[in-house]
């Protein structure tokens, strides 16, 4: 039975990890990509931030589903 639990453990941390290190990616390239948009042409730096914000907040989003999973996983193991 430790092996079962041993492996929903590890299943818990590779969808954390995945989705972190996903999210982290991701943002990275969006944010450097809205920062060079701006620099470009600043007279639509607030359209540019919005939709900056909106992308950051769905990849959030992702992020936090990892989690869940990784909470019902370890909801299994008891």
């Amino acid at each position: 039975m430790t092996t079962v639990h041993g492996l929903i453990a590890l299943g818990a941390a590779f969808a954390v990890g995945v989705a972190a290190i996903g999210a982290g990616i991701g943002q990275g390239i969006a944010s450097g990509k809205a920062f060079e948009s701006i620099a470009r042409q600043p007279e639509v730096s607030g359209t540019i931030r919005t939709l900056l914000f909106i992308a950051l907040a769905f990849m959030e989003t992702l992020t936090i589903y990892g989690l869940l999973i990784a909470f019902m996983l370890v909801g299994k193991i008891g």
